[in-house]
């Protein structure tokens, strides 16, 4: 199944993007949440506060891009201010002990995207990444393709890059992998199913190797 998320580019206006928002509304059945992307450094969350107001007064679950490029302050703002439901990358979240507390606390996920990350440049390296680091502190993280076409692989290849970079186990892998579904915006029984396939699924996995 597919939901999508609608997303104003942060460098345009505030008033295109309410615009936008505004000619979505008759088709709000096809929309589960708006977004907030493109070019993040000088163009904070903040710029959009009101635009992210009426789009939950019209229903829609919120995300934002916050804290890849730009600083943990931005992850700030879409927490507080844009009241968002999930952050997309928040690599920047390690800078900022009060932050990293903030979000485990509140389980707000935040959707890492390691490919995408190396390619822009945002770590050198992938031993690098903060993905389980992140994952020690509690956070729940999953593990994203971004734009597979421009960044090099889908789905499983950036579950390999992170789990040959970081050494992660299998239960670390189940865990990002049951985190996806977590994180998601399925509707409960569907994301309740979804989970029993995957505990299977780990259980006979165990079982076959007699760990």
């Amino acid at each position: 199944s597919t939901r999508l998320i609608m997303c104003f580019l942060r460098d345009l206006s505030p008033e295109s993007a309410l615009k936008t928002l505004e000619e979505a509304l008759p088709y709000r059945d096809w929309i589960t949440a708006v977004g907030l992307d493109s070019a993040e450094v000088g163009n904070p969350p903040s710029k959009f506060v009101k635009v992210f107001e009426k789009a939950l007064d019209e229903g829609f679950l919120t995300v934002a891009h916050a804290g890849e490029e730009g600083p943990a302050e931005y992850i700030w703002e879409a927490v507080s201010l844009l009241k968002v439901s999930r952050i997309d990358h928040g690599n920047h979240a390690m800078d900022d002990e009060r932050l990293l507390k903030e979000l485990a606390e509140r389980r707000i996920p935040l959707t890492l995207c390691p490919l995408s990350n190396l390619k822009l440049g945002v770590i050198k390296r992938m031993e690098d990444y903060p993905l389980k680091k992140m994952m020690d502190r509690g956070i729940i993280v999953t593990v994203n393709s971004d734009d597979p076409a421009y960044f090099g692989g889908y789905i499983n290849e950036n579950y390999l890059a992170v789990r040959r970079a970081l050494n992660l186990s299998a239960s670390d892998i189940y865990r990002l992998a049951e985190n996806s579904f977590k994180a998601s915006f399925m509707d409960e029984t569907a994301k309740n199913d979804a989970l029993e396939k995957l505990r299977r699924y780990m259980a006979e996995y165990v079982s076959s190797r007699g760990l």
